[in-house]
């Protein structure tokens, strides 16, 4: 988008310090942030209709790569779940406004989660987030979906040599599986009890999705007892949700959500 400003931000300190690229666009409350998913960017279909969304509605729009991802420094095999949302709540406390609406996609939805799990629990920062869009939300996915899925094999490589390379189903080539971010999913799992993020709760998923099961959706939506969740299954749609129908809907539950 024309009127967005590239911004770098430094996470961490010491060895741990790396460059994160930020993409702002001044606007309107409330505010989009979105969080991409598993070896994904921030100028994929999803985030760029989003980000022209928000140019055409005025509001303000806020969108970055993690570490190892797209334009931003550090490597892929470096990467965790702490290490990525310790990213997302920098981006979200140096840009970010309040009120604003938090869209994930896949892991996104997962670090999404913890994101307003973590503000929820500050006093000063309750209310920040007006709500969560979450497309084939993939909470617990590194123990839920990842490790079960793997063959003896590869579950032995991980172990014993502490990586895997796993062959990509989306042509840019194998990508490795750590035991570091196996290990430490294991201190994120969300589902199987009660999440309080306080904030409405919209979510997409595809029910010929090959990655994120809809049960594994439905999952999470037995988790937010005291939200108001909207679950839309799309019969037809698979894991990206990216064709121009789905843009529709997930712009259209932006809308929603934005709506006093």
């Amino acid at each position: 988008m024309s009127d967005e400003t590239l911004h770098q931000l430094i996470v961490g300190t010491g060895a741990a310090a790396r460059p994160i690229a930020v993409r702002v666009r001044p606007g309107a409350a409330p505010g989009l942030l979105w969080l991409g998913g598993f070896k994904s960017d921030m100028r994929g279909t999803k985030a760029e209709a989003l980000a022209a969304h928000a140019q055409k509605t005025g509001r303000a729009n806020v969108r970055f790569d993690y570490s190892g991802h797209g334009e931003s420094g550090g490597r892929f095999e470096d990467g965790t779940i702490s290490r990525w949302l310790e990213e997302a709540i920098a981006v979200f406390e140096a840009f970010a406004e309040a009120g604003e609406i938090v869209i994930g996609s896949s892991m996104g939805a997962w670090i999404a989660l913890l994101l307003a799990r973590e503000l929820a629990r500050r006093p000063m920062a309750r209310g920040r987030i007006k709500g969560l869009l979450l497309i084939a939300p993939a909470p617990d996915f590194t123990e839920a979906l990842m490790w079960p899925a793997l063959i003896p094999a590869a579950r032995r490589e991980i172990e014993e040599h502490g990586v895997w390379m796993r062959p990509s189903a989306y042509g840019d080539g194998p990508y490795p599986i750590t035991r570091a971010l196996i290990e430490d999913g294991r201190r994120h799992l969300l589902l199987g009890k009660p999440i309080e993020i306080g904030c409405p709760v919209r979510i997409l998923q595809g029910a010929l999705d090959p990655d994120v099961p809809w049960q594994h959706a439905m999952k999470l939506v037995a988790c937010l007892p005291q939200d108001e969740v909207t679950f839309t299954l799309v019969k037809d749609g698979d894991h990206r949700l990216s064709r121009p129908e789905d843009i529709e809907r997930l712009l259209r539950g932006v809308d929603e959500l934005a709506t006093p």
